[in-house]
């Protein structure tokens, strides 16, 4: 069986069977695919990431059909009807819906109408009919009418109830219908009556239709949430006339008296029976689609925002602003750490703009700020038109961060452990203030449905869903690394082999025994073992400790390569990291095994090159046009700097300084024609636009990116 799955596997992928086993072989070693990826790439011939995780989801996907075949074929012996051939067909078989489709007839039923017909006798009847060749069926009728059958009437319809589920069951009717639902179904969307104001958001689906093979994961998506909502009725048809001619020539063999009844159970059986069923199969094929195309492009949103460029260990004044409850201010030490907090009331109605002004110079004095981070919520533009005007006696930075989860960060248990004297408010500041200095650091905490950057993400399959954004986020904390000696439990429980025990098991070390001095003492965390430190070393990083190597990705089980390396060079590792032109020296081919091939020793001399480098980018300052504060302020043709919150596909969403983001449709992101609109921007970028019309009553801007760029 497991070869089989990696022939199937392979044959999905493109990838050789050979890769394919060797990686299942180190999933089920309990290896991780980050680790995998980084650290595996002699045995998996490279795969990267994504390759290993298609890999792994189809190797589940099969297990899981295997266990529902078990218990298919189970079930058919034991109603003593499974026969050689039919065992051999659901062996064979690797298609989902083929296997139900061959399992239909012996599925046992709740009571349908052919059901009780057979109850009454009336299968015999229903064969006859279904041969087609009686020509006298009145005659032959008048044998199958009993107490329970009262009259020709009943016995017909119960011949056509039987013969509509053997229609309904066989395997080819029902491809026939796929098929055309396949190529011609229409989706349609009609507003349910009485429902029009209450629904006005749907407006645009109000009367709708479309082709499903054509329909936007988007507008699919938008078409249920209306339809869960109980605004509007949605409904997939495919070519009624088509399916009954191509199901008529499959069954109707005659002109006779029973080819009548046939034609007319084969009418039946498609509106009652196969239609409902192949369109809710279709409504559940199309959906997944859907979920998997949003997923997409919403996990692709959180990784480009959890590897959103960081300010660094400076320290920082964090702002939460607000108009009539105040600003709430934080200071935070270069760790993250909470030095002070209080609120200042520079905008109405208390206008204390002076006294204010004052404070947070002093601030900026007494705990040495380096930057300041003002939240893009309520009285944000406001308040950072307030923040750049007041005179400081050193060098500071302002930004504008992203409040989006902070609320929800703020409210959690979480926030709560953390921070438990202070309330919501201030933990909000904090949470602003340390978005700026690591925002990876600081978005783990949240759940990442709430950090804004995903459409639809409550309509979508939500395990899917949590499955997905869950490996993003292991995927770009492994990527970036993490210093064990100041990561949060959070942070760490996404590190490769570790998880929520084993991390908050090493924050509790850490404050019993002080920093860990090396990778080698991680081992000396309780339930620790030799799997789980092989898995997490490489991405955890000692700044400082007693092996330059500690602070880097070269994985403990490379050390002894780069003491060879030193050794052959007569210097030692911290000089052969310093110095360039040692490293030029080296021959690696001399340092190749069979475990240790060029990929690996490629990215030990990458790594000790920039040993512990941040692959994210430096952050930029960035600033919105000072006259635009609201919706009102805009005018078309105005070009403005924005910044992109949101990808979808069928655009973005820029910040560009007000409540409302405003939509630059994929048709205007680019002078050149794009099919993703990930290919012209990203989240966080810098970029210019200008304003092709306002909608103030229905609070929509629509913008521009062409020619600006």
């Amino acid at each position: 069986m497991t070869t089989l799955f990696h022939t199937l596997i392979s044959r999905s992928l493109a990838i050789p069977p050979a890769q394919v086993e060797r990686t299942i072989g180190l999933l089920e070693e309990g290896a991780t695919i980050p680790f995998i990826s980084r650290y595996r790439k002699e045995v998996t011939g490279g795969l990267d990431e994504v390759q290993i995780s298609n890999i792994k989801d189809w190797y589940d996907k099969l297990t899981e059909m295997a266990k529902r075949k078990e218990t298919i074929l189970l079930s058919i012996e034991e109603q003593g009807k499974l026969t050689p051939e039919l065992k051999k067909r659901i062996e064979e078989s690797w298609d989902s819906t083929e296997i139900e489709d061959i399992y239909l007839p012996y599925k046992p039923k709740r009571v349908t109408r052919a059901g009780i017909a057979r109850k009454k006798g009336l299968a015999p009847l229903a064969e006859i009919i279904m041969k087609q060749n009686e020509r006298d069926l009145d005659t032959r009728i008048q044998a199958f009418l009993t107490d329970e059958v009262k009259d020709e009437k009943e016995a017909l319809q119960g011949a056509r109830d039987i013969i509509a589920e053997w229609v309904n069951e066989d395997e080819e009717a029902r491809n026939a219908v796929r098929s055309s639902f396949r190529h011609t179904a229409i989706i349609t969307s009609k507003v349910i009556k009485g429902k029009e104001e209450e629904g006005a958001k749907y407006k645009d689906y109000f009367e709708c239709s479309e082709p499903l093979n054509r329909i936007t994961s988007h507008r699919l998506l938008a078409l249920r949430r209306g339809e869960a909502e109980g605004a509007l009725r949605v409904g997939i048809s495919p070519d009624t006339e088509n399916c009954i001619d191509r199901l008529k020539r499959r069954f109707v063999k005659g002109r006779n008296a029973s080819s009548e009844q046939v034609a007319e159970a084969v009418d039946d059986s498609f509106k009652r029976l196969l239609k409902p069923a192949i369109e809710t199969e279709f409504s559940r094929l199309s959906k997944e689609k859907a979920d998997e195309e949003a997923i997409r492009v919403f996990a692709g949103n959180l990784r480009q925002l959890l590897l959103a460029p960081p300010l660094g260990q400076k320290r920082v004044l964090g702002i939460d602003p607000g108009y009539r409850t105040g600003c709430k201010l934080v200071c935070l030490d270069a760790q993250g750490n909470l030095l002070h907090n209080e609120a200042i009331y520079p905008h109405p109605p208390q206008n204390e703009k002076g006294k204010a002004a004052a404070k947070v110079s002093q601030l900026v004095a007494t705990y040495a700020i380096d930057a300041i981070a003002i939240g893009n919520g309520t009285a944000s533009r406001e308040t950072e038109q307030f923040i750049v005007h007041i005179q400081y006696s050193r060098n500071v930075q302002v930004f504008v961060v992203s409040e989006n989860g902070a609320s929800i960060y703020s409210a959690s248990k979480t926030a709560r452990d953390e921070f438990p004297e202070y309330d919501v408010t201030v933990r909000g500041a904090i949470s602003i203030g340390r978005r700026l200095m690591d925002p990876l650091a600081e978005l783990v905490k949240i759940d990442p449905k709430s950090i804004g950057v995903g459409q639809y993400q409550h309509d979508v399959d939500q395990p899917a869903l949590k499955k997905s954004l869950d490996q993003t986020v292991e995927s770009c904390v492994n990527l970036v690394g993490v210093n064990v000696n100041t990561a949060s439990k959070h942070l760490l429980a996404y590190i490769s082999g570790l998880g929520p025990a084993l991390a908050q098991n090493i924050v509790d070390y850490r404050a019993a025994h002080g920093p860990f001095k090396t990778r080698k003492e991680l081992m000396k965390v309780p339930r620790m073992g030799e799997k789980a430190f092989e898995q997490c070393a490489g991405f955890l990083r000692i700044q400082g400790g007693e092996n330059p190597l500690d602070n880097s990705a070269v994985h403990p089980e490379s050390y002894r390569i780069v003491a060879c390396m030193a050794h052959d060079l007569s210097c030692s590792v911290e000089e052969l990291i310093a110095n360039k032109e040692l490293k030029k020296k080296l021959n690696l081919g001399k340092y190749a095994t069979g475990s240790t091939g060029m990929p690996t020793l490629l990215d030990i001399m990458e790594e000790l090159d920039k040993p512990g480098r941040d692959p994210r980018q430096s952050i930029q300052a960035f600033s919105f046009d000072p006259d635009v504060k609201t919706i009102e302020d805009l005018k078309s043709g105005q070009e403005l700097p924005g910044i992109v919150t949101n990808i979808t596909n069928f655009g973005c969403f820029v910040d560009i300084g007000i409540k409302e983001n405003g939509l630059v449709h994929i048709s205007e992101m680019a002078d050149r024609f794009i099919s993703n609109p990930a290919e012209a921007v990203s989240i966080h970028q810098h970029v210019k636009v200008k304003v092709l019309s306002v909608d103030t009553a229905r609070k929509r801007v629509q913008l521009s990116m062409k020619g600006l760029q």
